[in-house]
């Protein structure tokens, strides 16, 4: 099965009028105007989008519509080479992560930053520090960052979001994110990889992604290009403030045209 039939799969149980829902919220809608603009209720769309999320096991709306619109791309064949995720990023999220939808989560830095670590990823040159050298500094990213929930719109506010990088000796880095919803349900996603790019598997209960590979360019620079079966689904930059009291995440999704880049802000929880 490919990458494309898979994420097709996820979608099988839609019905017509939650696709036409999540659609207009991947085209910018909120759930007043997508209520306005198909005559009903607001309580009738966030049904809808309830029994998407419940259907697919995706717990944020923005991100299911993300991944729906991505799906109708990849229908349309537009395919984004193996090595290239970072290069060449596509789908066009508006506010909002894999982590988040606009409240879920995901983030980073500036362009001019996230564009230098994804050409050091993408085209290494003499002067690139080597993966065994970065690997054996240690990087003010190790610990626990929890979201700061209160740059979110209060509507889309999750209770929490946390996530937790540690290295082990070999120099391979364990990733643990947490995502406790508004209602209280959560999801969480655990790997272990090593930053030279190739992918591993992602454990945990979040499935819009199931797999993750690390670059690490600079000692306070993570890029995390995750995927769904075989088919890259983002690519984010994780980085540290000189402070080291908090951390940035941009967010660019795959594909073939230059996105917007997303940011949001984490503090040390340790």
């Amino acid at each position: 099965m490919t990458g494309s039939e898979h994420s097709a799969e996820m979608f099988s149980g839609l019905s017509d009028r939650e696709r036409e829902v999540l659609r207009l919220l991947a085209s910018g809608h909120t759930v007043k105007s997508i209520a306005a603009q198909l005559g009903a209720t607001e309580t009738a769309i966030n049904e809808r989008l309830r029994d998407a999320r419940r259907k697919t096991g995706v717990g944020s709306s923005r991100e299911l519509a993300r991944l729906l619109d991505a799906q109708k791309s990849w229908d349309r064949k537009i395919d984004l080479p193996a090595g290239n995720a970072a290069v060449n990023p596509s789908i066009q999220p508006t506010n909002g992560g894999l982590f988040r939808s606009k409240g879920k989560i995901i983030m980073l830095i500036a362009l001019p930053l996230a564009a230098a670590a994804m050409v050091a990823v993408a085209t290494p040159s003499a002067d690139t520090p080597t993966v065994q050298t970065i690997a054996a500094r240690p990087s003010p990213l190790v610990g626990s960052w929890a979201l700061d929930v209160a740059r979110i719109p209060e509507n889309e506010r999750p209770q929490r979001v946390t996530i937790s990088f540690r290295i082990a000796p070999d120099g391979k880095w364990t990733t643990l994110v947490e995502i406790v919803a508004p209602d209280g349900s959560s999801q969480h996603a655990e790997s272990t990889a090593a930053t030279d790019g190739v992918p591993v598997t992602i454990s945990g209960t979040m499935g819009a992604i199931d797999t993750v590979a690390l670059r690490q360019p600079a000692t306070n620079t993570l890029v995390m290009t995750l995927g769904k079966g075989g088919v890259p689904v983002s690519t984010r930059v994780y980085a540290v403030s000189k402070d080291r009291k908090s951390m940035t995440e941009t967010i660019v999704w795959a594909g073939g045209t230059l996105p917007k880049l997303e940011t949001t802000h984490f503090n040390r929880i340790d």
